[in-house]
């Protein structure tokens, strides 16, 4: 079982060519995680301004979209990088996420991402009056999480845990007597190796969260062990697959070098129709202050067009990876 800073690890090949080995234990079904391969794409691009534009001193991603093409794979994964715009104060490149054999690399992923430093910009600051609506349930301590004596949030597993590997990578909670309302999940998380949140892994939390299908209309009621009081009906419901063709990452903070133990995410659906749906991620630190803010769109695929795979693409994951 890959670690998070062992599964986003990245190996320069040239000044503007990196690798990537996704692993097996990060995927949903038999596709890689999109919240995972965002935080690659994080990793990739910081190891870019960490040595061949290390000058500029720009060490954040600030900005990031992509766009999702075609499924990715387990196995090896090339990062391609082209300098878009140099700057003093941001720089912008094109990241291409490329796989399949040698001779026949196919586009499974393309963005933009701009790169700053949050640490010492400077600039004019205004406060302003937004906040969640509604307000998020309270918390005691994260403390009381862990001992299971917290009165208003309960850990959870989510739906369909055994085919969606990656989600079992981070530790919920959620609030105990449902969710603030439909097409609505709020959620507090922790790595479950006890490992620490860093910048790079921003992309998975962006990404991590009770499906808003799954929970709609947002009246799940989860008991003291955190399983959902109807549980019978829930074995049920054929599990849905919901691959990502837009995300969009806004990040507003720099967290600290060591990482943080916890963050908030509350997600949100504005419309759900016809197998296609908007998400927007709001991220909060432990404190409550703004970290970061995501965009998705998804669409609403049932999980069977997950698990599809040829002999062909299997005899190409081998390939992949024996060259490794």
């Amino acid at each position: 079982m890959a670690s998070f800073a062992e599964a986003t690890a990245i190996k320069a090949i040239d000044s503007h060519t990196y690798l990537a080995n996704f692993p097996d234990d990060w995927c949903i079904g038999n596709v890689p995680h999109g919240g995972f391969v965002t935080s690659c794409f994080l990793s990739a691009t910081a190891l870019h301004f960490s040595t061949t534009h290390a000058s500029l001193n720009q060490p954040h991603t600030i900005t990031l979209h992509l766009t999702f093409l075609r499924r990715n794979a387990v196995g090896r994964a090339r990062f391609s990088i082209r300098d878009m715009k140099l700057g003093r104060r941001t720089s912008t490149v094109h990241v291409a996420l490329t796989q399949g054999d040698d001779k026949n690399m196919e586009p499974c992923v393309v963005g933009y991402l701009t790169q700053s430093n949050l640490q010492t910009e400077t600039g004019i600051s205004l406060p302003t009056s937004w906040q969640l609506h509604p307000p998020p349930v309270p918390l005691t301590s994260t403390r009381a999480l862990l001992e299971g004596k917290e009165e208003n949030w309960v850990h959870s597993v989510g739906e369909h845990a055994s085919c969606r590997k990656a989600s079992q990578k981070t530790k919920w909670w959620v609030p105990r007597y449902g969710q603030r309302g439909p097409g609505m999940a709020d959620e507090l998380l922790c790595w479950a190796d006890g490992g620490k949140f860093t910048q790079s892994a921003l992309g998975v939390i962006v990404d991590q969260f009770p499906q808003v299908v799954e929970i709609y209309p947002g009246t799940q009621r989860l008991d003291d062990s955190g399983k959902d009081a109807n549980v019978e009906k829930e074995r049920d419901r054929k599990p849905n697959w919901y691959p990502t063709v837009i995300l969009n990452l806004d990040v507003k903070k720099a967290l600290p070098e060591e990482g943080v133990d916890w963050l908030f995410a509350r997600v949100r659906a504005k419309r759900i129709q016809n197998g296609r749906m908007d998400l927007e991620v709001v991220v909060l630190d432990e404190g409550g202050d703004l970290v970061a803010i995501s965009n998705h769109v998804c669409l609403i695929l049932g999980a069977e067009r997950n698990m599809e795979r040829s002999e062909k693409t299997k005899d190409l994951h081998s390939e992949r990876n024996s060259k490794l």
